[in-house]
């Protein structure tokens, strides 16, 4: 899917599987070389698919104001986005997970700089699912969560879905589990959810962008997985709030720390960062999932745009902190139609001040 705006932007959605290996992926640049009019400059990214449909109204939106930029986004999940921007064939990366430890000091070995997390938005991971007959929204605690995904709870009547779920008829069916099988930083907030509730699935599974699943199907890209979920009776599985919400997804509520059933919006993915926006760190990294607070959702995240801390071609230089700049203030006011949430202003005050030192 390709969505071309006024002016030169052009926004490209792919989904791209692991099998298709890293010659594919090598070429993505390639994609966006004639993507720009003459006297325009380019900024080239890549990344999560979990924040592709803001990037895509932000870069139609910024061409309006800033026609002499030229904005190309694949949309390939976040650890394709991590690897491409560390290597240097990316302007920027995007990402939904924080880079590791590792990861950082390979960026900085290979592209002579550090890397900045810039937090652009907040959003959230949520359980959708395709139960015929059931359109209610269903409950579902940490330790129920955990099961399906584990493969443990393998039944939609199973008596700790039932007991969540007092009064409804859940059928005796098998659950269809449905997850990414690509690198992805939406994996990688689901899984740190599930770590943090789950001493189970912390020592058998854990987190990361990439996990071996215990059991399901996998799909590439948050649109393959709503997609596979909208076709596929008595499955259930982890996308995007506004994926759901596109695909006319069930979505169901989900208990958060202080024992509430949650439903993922605006309020109570806002309520998540709350707690703890005013301390964050000073690199940006870091985790919002089962956050403390009656009205918290318990899987919401930021996502991140990674740039370089020094960037050679001054053109683009100015033409990155010019984009940035925009995203942290006129941008916000596109997150909320979309199903994201605004960053606090506090976050978006310590996010300028990273985005001044870029070199």
């Amino acid at each position: 899917m390709e969505a071309v705006g006024k002016r030169g932007v052009i926004m490209r959605h792919r989904t791209i599987s692991t099998v298709l290996g890293a010659a594919l992926i090598a070429s993505l640049p390639s994609c966006a070389r004639e993507s720009a009019a003459k006297g325009q400059v380019r900024l080239n990214g890549a990344g999560s698919t979990f924040a592709y449909p803001l990037y895509t109204q932000w870069a139609s939106a910024f061409g309006k104001v800033r026609p002499d930029v030229a904005i190309d986004y694949e949309s390939i999940g976040s650890s394709g986005g991590i690897n491409l921007v560390s290597d240097g064939r990316m302007d920027f990366g995007a990402t939904d997970g924080p880079m590791t430890d590792a990861q950082l000091d390979a960026f900085t070995r290979q592209r002579n700089s550090k890397a900045i997390h810039v937090p652009t938005a907040l959003g959230a991971d949520v359980a959708a699912y395709n139960l015929p007959g059931i359109n209610v929204e269903l409950k579902f605690t940490p330790q129920v969560l955990a099961g399906i995904f584990l493969g443990s709870i393998s039944k939609w009547n199973d008596p700790m879905l039932a007991a969540a779920n007092p009064g409804v008829a859940l059928p005796n069916v098998g659950i269809e589990v449905v997850h990414r099988s690509d690198g992805s930083g939406t994996t990688y907030v689901w899984t740190d959810y599930l770590s943090k509730v789950s001493e189970e699935w912390r020592t058998k599974v854990g987190r990361g962008t990439s996990v071996t699943w215990p059991t399901g199907t996998g799909a590439s890209g948050n649109q393959a997985v709503a997609d596979m979920l909208r076709v596929t009776p008595n499955s259930i599985g982890y996308v995007e709030l506004i994926y759901a919400i596109r695909a006319k997804l069930e979505v169901g509520r989900i208990q958060n720390a202080a024992g509430e059933f949650v439903k993922a919006d605006l309020k109570t993915i806002t309520a998540a960062a709350a707690a703890s926006a005013d301390s964050l760190p000073e690199d940006f990294r870091a985790s919002i999932t089962n956050a403390p607070g009656g009205d918290a959702y318990p899987v919401a995240s930021f996502t991140w745009i990674l740039v370089p801390s020094t960037i050679g071609d001054s053109a683009k230089r100015d033409a990155m902190i010019a984009f940035l700049r925009w995203a942290l203030t006129d941008g916000q006011g596109f997150t909320e139609k979309l199903s994201y949430a605004r960053l606090p202003d506090s976050v978006i005050a310590k996010a300028r001040v990273a985005v001044e030192r870029i070199q």
